[in-house]
């Protein structure tokens, strides 16, 4: 086992210590330059140190809430130790590591955990990432029917690769990338639409979030068993993208087994099994879908990836199950997100530019409406002339800078904000935000100071931007 440290180590305490105050500068020389400046913009370029469980820390010990989890990568929190201690295992272990011409049994070993997970699926094929686990469930279903269109839903995310870029519902995305593959949206909930598309008798699949990321809006109730239904009749197959929903985010593993009657032909999954430290991805199959794709020894590497099946992978992957089962991390999503989204729902009828609250577990969308009242409608009206989604924007900037938690506007142009934090949290967490979205919801509704100052200068920023 190689434990001996090397004659002269990177010393990476020492460089972050040299150069780590450079972080912004760094960014805007050498990768994207928007982000740095968007981040100056709203007031979140900040410089946190270190990071354990749900909370993030800075240079002077002070301590944010993370309500993002990195887009719902870290379902554990960051570094929790039994998944840091699964690393270090198989690093030290020496393991002869993609050698390409033998069967390691760690992928092996975490297919038959996630199976277990998924009655009905049968195999698993282990990419780097999400959109690679919905690549690769594009390509399989294109094969396996032999047909070329797959259906996706309006405003639906699958990811930002030329594939899952053709199957996203989001113009904005898409625009500047085409022409992209000749898929075709229906409104999510439609089932007329869906049945419309499958009469014309080239559909592959339909693909879909059973909760979409983008504004968190769930599919309607039963609509899930009846778009299978019309799939199967029409020999398509259904996909369910549970990149983010997936892992317990839902209360369940997976936000399909929600609703009975449900069995996907295949299942995209990712962010959370990483325990936050290793990128994986897996899509989950059926048995008869595999065997068109792997159909003889010729097509044994038709679909592969360079560093799929890696073992740290593996290694992170099983141990985010194993803490999941031992920690009960999916019943405490479903049990602290339902407290959750009925205490924040309970705020509705208190606060006029409250719209809505909705979701499922630890994935909650938070919709911010018009106000009946003049004083607030005024300003509401400027902020939605000058670019959707202000308000929102406004209430989150408030919610890090004075009580340091952590959140997201939910997308662009919309007035939703998403909490999707780690499935860890605690009902102590939950207070700390309760205490923190109240204290800036009653400043919104006052019609005046710090935060309607700071939306003008929103509003300011976004026309000019727009000229």
């Amino acid at each position: 086992m190689p434990t001996d440290r090397p004659d002269n180590p990177l010393d990476l305490a020492a460089l972050l210590a040299a150069r780590g105050a450079e972080r912004y500068a760094l960014h805007t020389r050498y990768l994207n330059p928007q982000l740095p400046r968007m981040l100056r913009t709203i007031g979140f370029d900040k410089s946190y140190e270190r990071a354990e469980g749900p909370y993030f820390y800075d240079a002077e010990g002070h301590e944010y809430l993370d309500m993002l989890a990195g887009f719902g990568i870290f379902g554990l929190g960051r570094h929790h130790p039994v998944v840091r201690d699964a690393i270090h295992q198989v690093v030290d272990l020496g393991l002869p590591d993609l050698t390409r011409f033998d069967c390691s049994p760690l992928p092996g070993l975490l297919a038959e955990q996630l199976i277990a997970r998924a009655p009905g699926l049968d195999r698993v094929f282990f990419g780097n990432s999400g959109t690679e686990a919905v690549e690769t469930a594009l390509k399989f279903a294109r094969c396996a029917t032999g047909r070329r269109r797959v259906l996706y839903c309006d405003h639906a995310f699958h990811g930002l690769t030329a594939g899952s870029l053709s199957v996203n519902g989001e113009a904005g995305f898409r625009k500047g990338f085409e022409p992209l593959l000749p898929d075709t949206a229906i409104p999510l909930g439609d089932l007329d639409a869906l049945a419309r598309e499958l009469k014309k008798g080239d559909v592959a699949a339909l693909i879909v979030e059973p909760i979409q990321g983008k504004g968190v809006h769930a599919v309607p109730p039963g609509w899930l068993a009846a778009a299978q239904e019309l799939l199967h009749a029409h020999k398509a197959l259904l996909i369910c993208d549970e990149v983010q929903t997936g892992i317990g985010r839902t209360g369940d593993f997976f936000a399909y087994q929600h609703e009975e009657g449900v069995q996907p032909d295949l299942v995209c999954a990712a962010k959370a099994l990483s325990g936050g430290y290793v990128p994986v991805g897996a899509t989950l199959g059926k048995d008869w879908i595999f065997e068109k794709v792997y159909s003889s020894m010729d097509r044994v590497l038709v679909h592969s990836a360079s560093f799929g099946s890696n073992a740290q992978a593996m290694a992170a992957g099983l141990a985010t199950l194993h803490v999941m089962r031992e920690e009960k991390v999916v019943e405490n999503a479903r049990q602290v997100g339902e407290s959750f989204r009925e205490r924040l729902a309970a705020l509705v009828d208190r606060y006029e530019l409250l719209a809505e609250v909705r979701g499922r577990g630890l994935m909650i969308g938070i919709e911010f409406g018009r106000p009946r009242s003049l004083k607030l409608r005024t300003g509401w009206t400027a902020l939605q002339a000058a670019r959707k989604g202000l308000f929102a924007q406004m209430v989150v900037v408030p919610l890090l800078q004075r009580h340091r938690i952590l959140t997201q506007v939910s997308g662009d142009h919309l007035e939703v904000i998403k909490l999707i934090p780690p499935l860890i949290i605690t009902d102590r967490d939950v207070d700390r935000f309760m205490d923190a979205f109240t204290e800036v919801m009653d400043e919104a509704h006052r019609g005046s100071g710090l935060m309607w100052d700071f939306g003008r200068t929103l509003v300011k920023q976004a026309v000019a931007g727009g000229r």
